[in-house]
């Protein structure tokens, strides 16, 4: 059986990353774009630093060119590399040869094909991505195929329900962690990775 893949995302500060890797976070994400939860890729850097080669570092990128995706993810020396929004397939294409994990980040309505643009993940967000607001997660069940994440109003107190109702490879989260915007909270990460961990699909959920 396989227990769910957790994504914590919009990290700033080292104590937050400590308890997302203490928690069992599987993947740890800096944005690196126009956001509250913006970062620079030399913080990102540092930050990636402190993180064990078994957690996925991403950089998370949302409509910047290829080629300032590429600079900037060098810089921060992640390990993988999120395109979120309408990215063309060739932007992906243009990445490949960095090595890094590819993620593919969009709304419920766009291709929902694992690999579709050459990715290695897939994350599907809410109609409305970045709103963290729930959403009504049934609807994508049985329709996204390969890894996949879901996000999109998670929290620690829905987020059972929601694997529930999706079915997902993993979950993705981000303002469902904070106190407020891009202030992330260790007891909420710590939570919410449980919480995850306790709902796997095809198990019988335990406490």
């Amino acid at each position: 059986m396989h227990s769910v893949y957790v994504k914590i995302c919009g990290l700033r500060e080292p104590g937050h990353v400590a308890a997302a890797v203490e928690a069992g976070a599987d993947a740890i994400g800096f944005v690196l774009t126009r956001s509250p939860r913006r970062t620079a890729p030399e913080r990102a850097r540092e930050l990636a630093a402190a993180v064990p080669p078994h957690v996925l570092t991403v950089a998370v990128f949302a409509g910047e060119a290829p080629e300032e995706v590429r600079a900037a993810a060098l810089e921060a020396g992640v390990r993988a590399v999120q395109l979120h929004g309408d990215h063309p397939h060739g932007d992906f294409t243009a990445l490949k040869d960095l090595g890094l994990t590819l993620v593919r980040a969009g709304a419920a309505g766009a291709d929902l094909r694992c690999g579709a643009f050459d990715e290695d993940l897939l994350i599907v967000d809410a109609p409305r991505p970045g709103s963290g607001e729930p959403w009504d997660w049934a609807a994508v069940r049985g329709r996204p195929r390969g890894r996949w994440m879901l996000a999109g109003g998670l929290d620690p107190s829905n987020v059972a329900r929601a694997i529930a109702e999706a079915r997902p490879w993993g979950v993705d989260v981000s303002s469902g962690v904070e106190t407020a915007p891009g202030v992330k909270d260790a007891g909420l990460i710590r939570e919410f990775v449980a919480a995850a961990r306790q709902a796997a699909p095809g198990g019988a959920e335990t406490a």
